[in-house]
Parts: C-alpha cells; structure tokens; sequence
C-alpha cells in the first residue's frame, strides 16, 4: 500500500484507528509517560504565551456564532473572515484601551509635576471641603498637615525618589510584554478562525476518543458558559459604561469618554464598575458640582444593580443552567487563582463541574449516569 502524499494533511478522523491497539503492558504505559512528558514539555515550552492562546480561543469562542453566519454568506474566503473579524477586535478592544492608556500616562506625568509643585508651596485646600458636614473643623485640619510648604512631603517622598523610577522601568517592560502577548493573541486568534472548522473537528473526535461521551458534553457546556460570560460581562459592561459615559457628559465630569470608557472596562467585573464611577463622581466634586456628584453615584448604583442581579445572571446562567451564586463564585475565584483570563475561565470550570455532578447523581440525563442500586441492566 502506498503511503499518503506528507505534504497533504487529510481531515480530522481521516486514519483514525477504529479498532482496538495490541499492545503489551510495558508498551502501554512507556506511550503514556512519554506522552505526559510530551505534553508537560509543551506546556512548558508555552508557559509565557499560555495567557495569549488562552485569551485567543475565549475570542474565536465569543466570536463564533457570528464567524458562522458571515461564513455561510461569504464562503470560500477563509483568510479575509478571519482578517475581518481581528480587525474587528482591535477595534473594539485594543484601540478603546489604548485611549484609555495615553491619557493616563500623561496625567500621570502631569499630576507628579502637581506633586512636586505642592511639596513647595503647599495645598490649599478645596472650597467644596467647607461645604461639607463638619467643614469647619476640616478646613483647619487640611491648612495644617497639607496647606504648609512641606506638608505633603512624607506623602510623596517615597514616590518622588527611586521607587517612581523603579515602578516606571517595571511598567513600561511589562507593557512591552503585554504589547508583544497581544500581538500573538490576535496572531493566534487569525488562524483559530480560518481553520475553525478543522479546528473543531478535531477537538470533538479527540474528546470523544479520550472520554467517550461525556468529554463532547463537557466540552458543549464549556463553549455555553464560555459564550454566556461573554454576553454577560463583555456586552453589559459595554452597556454600563456607554449608559454612565453620557451620565457624565451630562454632569460635565472633567474627560467623560475615559471616565466611560475606564467605567466599561471596570464593569466587566461584577461590581467593579462602582469604583469607576464612584472615582468620576470624586472627581466631579472636587471640581464643585455637589449634585452632579450625587446623581452620577444613585445612577451608577441603579445601573450596577439591575445589571448584576438582572441582566447578567440571566445572560449567564441561562447559557450554563448555574445559580448565580455559581456564576459569582466562579468569575471572582476565576480572577483571583488566573487573573484577567479568570473572568471566562472561571464560569466554564464551574459549568463542567456542575454538569459532571448533575449526571452523576442522576438529576440530568448524560454518560455518566450511575444505575441505580438494585436496576438490572437493562433498567439502567
């Protein structure tokens, strides 16, 4: 029998033995070691871009149910799909945070000048402060420690001296490392979506041989939770951040479209959005509009509210079949043990584990079903 062309890779499942493979004891567990050494140097290989890959498939995962209607309209051109949809995601995403990244370095700049400017002359102090309850002893109390040449010094010290360099060599090394993770994240994402097809293939016969059955079910229920977590956190907090972005266009906010855009990105955190606005509503008043700052705090916390204990649970747990509390536990304990990528890695562990136990025990039909005690065969 001739062997195939190796210049060609034929389909997934194309050679697939269907049969059972004769080998001795000693065979099978030397392909084992080997293969968990294989696996375990990949992964060590990858470590560094482990986070780009990962970030790359919750993308082609979010993506996909758009890629598939765009590829029955547009077949044929796979590259060009693919191409459209990481431009999107630059769009969307990276040029968002890079408005948000250049006006904070450069109030950065700007407000260690105001530092230095202070440790000379002095704060005085705000004349919203006086307005406040117990204003008249505040004001004293400010004049003393900070409206003094000097009084901000033990402040500001520490960061005016070698700690500021030290935090801005380590900020901008890791912003060339996060540059250069973006950069493979969407190379990664471009071939995802060209070869999704392939891709998918291969992931369903590879998870039906290792686990039968039930390693397809785990692996819908992950894309479900996957999908939802991005309905639920990407898009909401989206909403929330355009909603109060022209809350505080309307409240005249000194830079509403960072402090919205800061706020969108915040809210894709459950409750983060609130240190945003909270942060805008500060700012607004130090820039004395008193109630302006209290409508831009009682519209962050109705919008916040509804979004969390509403929106979200049902754009989420409807995809996962979760409680909310699960949803919760799984997107804080996601970013707590992975970081960022957490916030999707989270939800999907927990969708798989609650699967996983409801077969088990029986209160949802699936492989891994038990017979009950007693139940012959047939019965179970």
């Amino acid at each position: 029998m001739q062997d195939p062309d190796p210049s060609t890779v034929a389909s997934p499942g194309t050679y697939t033995r269907r049969g059972p493979v004769h080998l001795s004891g000693m065979q099978l567990r030397a392909g084992t070691v080997a293969a968990i050494v294989l696996a375990l140097a990949g992964v060590f290989t990858l470590k560094g871009f482990l986070p780009a890959l990962a970030w790359a498939v919750i993308f082609a995962i979010g993506l996909w149910p758009w890629h598939q209607r765009l590829q029955q309209r547009w077949p044929g051109h796979p590259e060009r799909l693919a191409g459209l949809f990481v431009l999107g995601v630059l769009l969307v995403f990276v040029v968002p945070l890079t408005l948000v990244t250049v006006p904070l370095v450069s109030d950065a700049h700007d407000a260690m000048a105001w530092v230095a400017k202070a440790r000379q002359n002095g704060v005085p102090p705000p004349p919203v402060l006086a307005t406040l309850p117990f204003g008249d002893r505040l004001v004293p109390l400010w004049q003393r420690d900070l409206g003094q040449p000097g009084g901000i010094s033990a402040l500001a010290g520490h960061a005016m001296q070698g700690g500021l360099l030290a935090t801005g060599r380590a900020v901008g090394a890791e912003a060339v490392h996060r540059l250069v993770l973006l950069g493979f994240m969407l190379l990664a994402l471009f071939f995802l979506l060209r070869d999704a097809d392939d891709v998918v293939e291969q992931l369903r016969i590879g998870s039906s041989r290792a686990f039968g059955a039930a390693g397809e079910d785990v692996g819908r229920q992950i894309i479900r939770s996957i999908h939802g977590t991005v309905n639920g956190l990407v898009l909401v907090g989206l909403g929330e951040g355009v909603i109060l972005g022209i809350a505080y266009a309307v409240a005249g906010t000194p830079h509403p479209t960072l402090f919205g855009l800061l706020t969108a990105l915040f809210a894709m955190v459950p409750f983060g959005a609130a240190v945003a606005f909270l942060v805008a509503a500060a700012v607004t008043l130090a820039a004395g509009n008193t109630v302006a700052a209290i409508v831009i705090v009682v519209l962050g916390f109705v919008v916040t509210f509804v979004a969390d204990h509403f929106i979200r649970p049902v754009l989420i747990g409807g995809a996962t079949k979760l409680p909310f509390l699960w949803v919760l536990l799984g997107i804080l304990g996601g970013v707590e043990g992975w970081g960022l990528v957490g916030l999707f890695m989270g939800p999907a562990i927990m969708a798989a584990l609650v699967l996983l136990w409801r077969e088990w025990v029986g209160s949802q039909q699936g492989p891994l079903n038990p017979p009950i005690a007693g139940s012959t065969a047939s019965d179970a």
